[in-house]
């Protein structure tokens, strides 16, 4: 965070603290020595690809997931196409700036926003789901997200957050046998990289090549380049397993000291989660993180996804001790907007 939000303690973006480490950092500069020479691709996308098991033809590097949202909106020629919500908000605004008629199929709560196979139109030809989903942290099973594969439908999943998923169970990056699939993967969250830009698109060689026709000249800088490389040694993944398994067991903390407040106050948890972050609903929340952010914590609106009210509000998953002074605060926040 900046300006005067810097002295707030940030659960409300979802990279994971104290990132990116100092070995990557140290990788990261060692490529500015060959800023003077055009940015080359091939290495790092040889290191995606083997790193999921793929071909090179499979992999288009990016200038972060929230390119390949852009270069999906207008290289696919969709017709029908739908988002499922709640979720990020980028896709569904990708696709309404290059005209498409976006419509959304919006989750049910009481399901506990899980995907159920008539939620998404037949003819729908354009499809994208998050898994896990940003905001309520739903992990939907693999054979559920591939069911809604068709012919003639692209099927969009954004996978951003699968790398904090220990085992990165229900992952179809590296599936070849699901026509249409597109999997959409950012090095943001786990290495601490949004400012770095970089991700990349898992797909059929035939769409690769139609989005790379209407990506530009040179998308990802040198240095993400090196990111992306250096990420996709068995090293580095060793590294982001073991902070997968961390984040479980500090998410589930978090769950449990909710628990406890809702012993004596209306709070809901949205689970069984498996992101890097929780979503919950309480009563009040407009105030309640009003109050939060003068008590030093910033914690991110839910009513900004569609399918979400102003009661919601997301939860950065972070260290146990953080999560204890958070609520103590949550408390005092929750008692303070109830007087």
């Amino acid at each position: 965070m900046r300006g005067a939000d810097a002295a707030l303690t940030d659960l409300a973006v979802n990279v994971r603290a104290g990132t990116p480490p100092e070995w990557l950092k140290a990788h990261i500069a060692a490529s500015l020595d060959g800023l003077a020479a055009y940015p080359d691709g091939r290495v790092a996308r040889e290191a995606v690809a083997a790193r999921h098991g793929l071909p090179v033809g499979r992999v288009l590097l990016t200038a972060g997931a929230a390119e390949a949202f852009v270069l999906l909106a207008r290289a696919i020629p969709a017709r029908r196409p739908v988002v499922v919500h709640p979720q990020f908000t980028e896709p569904e605004a990708a696709l309404r700036d290059a005209g498409r008629p976006v419509e959304r199929a919006v989750l049910d709560e009481r399901d506990g926003f899980r995907l159920t196979p008539a939620a998404v139109p037949e003819d729908a030809d354009l499809v994208v789901i998050g898994n896990p989903t940003n905001p309520t942290s739903v992990l939907h099973p693999a054979d559920a997200v591939a069911g809604l594969a068709r012919p003639g439908r692209t099927l969009v999943v954004d996978e951003a957050f699968m790398d904090a998923v220990p085992g990165e169970s229900e992952s179809l990056a590296a599936r070849t046998d699901v026509p249409g699939l597109v999997v959409l993967r950012s090095l943001t969250k786990t290495w601490g990289l949004a400012g770095l830009r970089i991700g990349y698109v898992l797909a059929e060689p035939d769409t690769i090549t139609a989005l790379e026709r209407v990506q530009p000249l040179w998308p990802v800088s040198s240095p993400a380049l090196a990111a992306a490389e250096a990420c996709c040694t068995p090293s580095a993944l060793a590294e982001a397993a073991r902070a997968a398994d961390r984040t479980a067991a500090d998410r589930a903390h978090l769950a449990d000291r909710l628990a406890e407040l809702a012993e004596w106050a209306e709070v809901r948890v949205c689970g069984p989660a498996a992101g890097p972050f929780l979503l919950i609903r309480v009563a009040g929340a407009a105030a309640i993180r009003t109050r939060l952010r003068e008590l030093g914590f910033a914690v991110r609106r839910g009513d900004t996804f569609p399918g979400l009210g102003p009661e919601w509000l997301r939860l950065a998953v972070r260290d146990r001790a953080t999560t204890d002074r958070f609520i103590i605060a949550l408390t005092k926040a929750m008692a303070d907007t109830a007087a």
